[in-house]
C-alpha cells in the first residue's frame, strides 16, 4: 500500500502542480486584479455563502462512499443506480435552503443572480466529487488523478480566451469567469460519468425508499462533519461582509480573498493527500493491516511541505504578495502571514482526520469541528469590528489549530501509537531550524527570490538528515511489489 500511494501521489502532485499554480496565479489572480476588489469581494461573498449549505447536496454520501466502495467493490452497481436519485432530491433541497437563507440575509439582484449560477456550479462540482468517489473507491487512482484536474485545464482554456483572446471589446466581467467554471464542470462531469456507468455495468436508474433511508441514515454522520468543516473554513468572508458596514465588508472580505489564495492553494496539496488516503485507509482497516507507517509517512511529507511554506510565506510575505498584487498590500500581506500557519494545522487535519474517517470515528470528529465552529464564530464576532479581515485570519488559525491537535490525541487513542519521541524531537528540530533560517536568509545579498529559493534548499536538506524526507526510501517503496488489495 506504501507503493501504492507513493506512486499515486506524485502522479497526482505532478498533475496539480502543473495545472492548478497556473489556474490560481495565472487565471484567478488576473481576473480580481481586472474586475478589482470591490467586485471580486462581491462575488468571493457568494461564493463562499454557496459552500455554507453544500452538504445538503451531498449529505456525506461522497465521503461514505469512498469508504464504503473501498471495502465493498461488488456494491458499485446497486449503490450507484440508487445513490444518482437521491442525489438529484438534494440537488433540489440545495437550492430551496440556499436561496430561502439568502433572501432571509438580504440577498437581492446581482446577488440572487450570480448565487443561481454559482449554486449550479456547486451542484456539477459536487456530482464531480461523487463520481470520482466512486472511481477512487475502486483504487483506480491513475484515473481520479487525471479526472481532478480535467476541470482546470478546461477553465484556463476557456477562461483564457475570455482574458487574452480578444474576442470581445467589452472589459471583463466577473460573470464571465462563472460562466467558464459552468462549462468546463459541464464537460467534466459527462466524461467522468461515462466512466462510472461503464464500470457500474449501469443499466438503469431505480427509486427504493428502503434503500433512501439506508443510504441518508449511514452517511448522515459524515454529512454532519462535512457541513462543520465546511462551516468553520467557509465562514469568514461571509462574517466580514455581513458585520462590517457597507462597503468597507465588501472590500474588507476582497482583501482578505488576496491572501486567502495562496493559503487555499497551499491546502489543495493536503487535500490530494487526504484523496489518496481515504481509500487506501479504508481498505487496510477492513483487512487488519497496521497503518502507522502510512500515517508516518504522510505527516511526515505535509509536515514538511507545511512548515517550510508557513515559514517562508511569514519570512517573504510582502515581497510574495507585492509580486501577486503591485502596489500598496500592507492588509492582505499581514492577513496571509497568518492564514499560512494554519496550513501546518490543515495538513495535519487532512491525514489525522482521514484516518478517523476510514476508521468511522466520527462522532469524535464531529465534536471536534462543532467545538471549531463556536470557537471561530466567537473571535470572529469579537475581533472583525476591531481588526477587520485580520481578526477572521486569527479566528482561522485558532479553529484549525485547536482542531489538529484534538485530532492527533484521539488518533493516538484509538490506534494505540506509540509515542516515538525522538521522531517528534525531529519534527521540533525542523519547525526551529527553518525559522532560524528563513531570518537569516533576509540578510543575504541577493534578490529575495534567490534568498527564498536557497532557504527552499536548506528545508531540503534538512529534512533529509532528519530523515522527514528520504529520496532513497522513496525509491525503495516504489520498487517494491505491490501488495495484494
Amino acid at each position: 500500500m506504501q507503493r501504492k500511494f507513493i506512486t499515486n501521489l506524485i502522479l497526482l502532485l505532478s498533475l496539480n502542480l502543473l495545472i492548478k499554480p497556473f489556474w490560481i496565479l495565472g487565471i484567478d489572480r488576473s481576473v480580481q486584479n481586472l474586475v478589482g476588489l470591490e467586485e471580486y469581494g462581491f462575488y468571493f461573498v457568494v461564493f463562499n455563502f454557496s459552500f455554507l449549505f453544500n452538504i445538503f447536496l451531498d449529505l456525506g454520501i461522497t465521503n461514505f462512499n469512498i469508504r464504503n466502495i473501498a471495502q465493498h467493490k461488488q456494491l458499485l452497481n446497486k449503490h450507484f443506480s440508487g445513490i444518482i436519485v437521491v442525489r438529484s432530491l438534494l440537488a433540489v433541497l440545495y437550492i430551496a435552503i440556499t436561496f430561502t437563507v439568502a433572501l432571509i440575509n438580504g440577498f437581492k439582484g446581482e446577488q440572487l443572480y450570480l448565487l443561481g449560477w454559482i449554486a449550479f456550479n456547486q451542484f456539477l462540482l459536487s456530482s464531480i466529487l461523487y463520481l470520482r468517489s466512486n472511481i477512487s473507491g475502486l483504487l483506480m487512482l491513475r484515473t481520479d488523478s487525471l479526472i481532478s484536474v480535467l476541470d482546470r485545464v478546461l477553465m484556463i482554456i476557456f477562461c483564457g480566451v475570455l482574458l487574452w483572446g480578444n474576442i470581445t471589446s467589452q472589459p471583463f466581467r466577473i460573470e464571465w469567469f462563472v460562466y467558464a467554471q459552468t462549462a468546463a464542470y459541464m464537460l467534466t462531469a459527462m466524461i467522468a460519468l461515462t466512466i462510472v456507468m461503464i464500470k457500474a455495468k449501469f443499466k438503469r436508474i431505480y427509486w427504493n425508499w428502503p434503500f433512501f433511508v439506508m443510504i441518508v441514515k449511514q452517511s448522515l454522520p459524515f454529512a454532519t462533519l462535512v457541513f462543520m468543516m465546511s462551516f468553520y473554513n467557509r465562514i469568514d468572508p461571509v462574517l466580514i461582509e455581513r458585520i462590517l458596514p457597507s462597503p468597507d465588508g465588501v472590500i474588507q472580505s476582497g482583501i482578505y480573498a488576496q491572501a486567502f489564495r495562496l493559503f487555499d492553494a497551499s491546502n489543495q496539496i493536503a487535500f490530494l493527500f487526504a484523496v489518496l488516503l481515504l481509500p487506501i485507509f479504508s481498505n487496510m482497516i477492513k483487512n487488519d493491516k497496521p497503518v502507522v507507517h502510512i500515517v508516518k509517512l504522510a505527516f511526515s511529507l505535509l509536515f514538511t511541505i507545511s512548515v517550510t511554506a508557513s515559514i517562508s510565506s511569514f519570512f517573504y510575505s510582502h515581497e510574495i504578495m507585492s509580486l501577486l498584487y503591485p502596489g500598496e498590500n500592507i492588509e492582505s500581506t499581514r492577513i496571509f502571514s497568518i492564514l499560512m500557519f494554519g496550513f501546518i494545522a490543515v495538513s495535519g487535519i487532512y491525514v489525522f482526520g482521514t484516518l478517523l474517517t476510514a476508521n468511522g470515528s466520527l462522532k469524535q470528529l464531529n465534536i471536534i469541528a462543532g467545538s471549531a465552529i463556536v470557537l471561530n464564530l466567537i473571535i470572529n464576532i469579537i475581533l472583525i469590528p476591531k481588526m477587520h479581515a485580520l481578526g477572521s485570519a486569527y479566528a482561522s488559525l485558532s479553529a484549525q489549530s485547536i482542531s489538529v491537535i484534538l485530532q492527533a490525541i484521539i488518533v493516538q487513542r484509538i490506534f494505540r501509537f506509540k509515542l516515538n519521541f525522538p521522531y517528534l524531537g525531529s519534527l521540533v528540530i525542523f519547525a526551529l531550524a527553518m525559522a532560524v533560517a528563513a531570518h537569516y536568509s533576509k540578510q543575504l545579498p541577493f534578490d529575495w527570490y534567490v534568498n527564498l529559493i536557497l532557504l527552499l534548499a536548506v528545508a531540503f536538506v534538512l529534512s533529509s538528515i532528519l530523515r522527514l524526507f528520504s529520496i532513497k526510501s522513496f525509491i525503495s517503496i516504489i520498487r517494491e511489489r505491490e501488495l495484494p488489495e
